[in-house]
């Protein structure tokens, strides 16, 4: 058995989600917050076999895209840098990171 944890865009997290039942696959959704971009992520754990993991890797990989979108950076109040104003500058966002991890034991109560 593996453990699977995928962190996905929440614009993606109701497609994967409704992918997951259509095919019986258990997940447990967590809403979640990057770092980077402080914005809003849903976190999946799944629990499968060893041999469904491919399965659910292309499943994520079809259902995660990655977009472009605006940010503005930080303002740096140290004013003896450079005095330039922070223009939005385009970053890429989406797509999904997952974590494989080997389950050792499982139990359901």
């Amino acid at each position: 058995m593996k453990l699977l944890i995928a962190i996905v865009q929440d614009k993606d997290a109701n497609r994967l989600s409704n992918e997951f039942i259509d095919q019986n696959i258990r997940a447990t959704r967590l809403s979640t917050t990057g770092g980077f971009l402080k914005s809003g992520n849903t976190t999946f754990m799944i629990g499968v076999e060893e041999e469904r993991v491919d399965e659910v890797l292309a499943m994520i990989k079809t259902a995660s895209h990655t977009r472009q979108q605006f940010m503005t950076p930080p303002v740096n109040l140290d004013a003896q840098l450079d005095n330039t104003s922070s223009y939005p500058v385009e970053v890429q966002v989406g797509g999904a990171t997952v974590f494989v991890l080997p389950v050792d034991q499982f139990h359901q109560f």
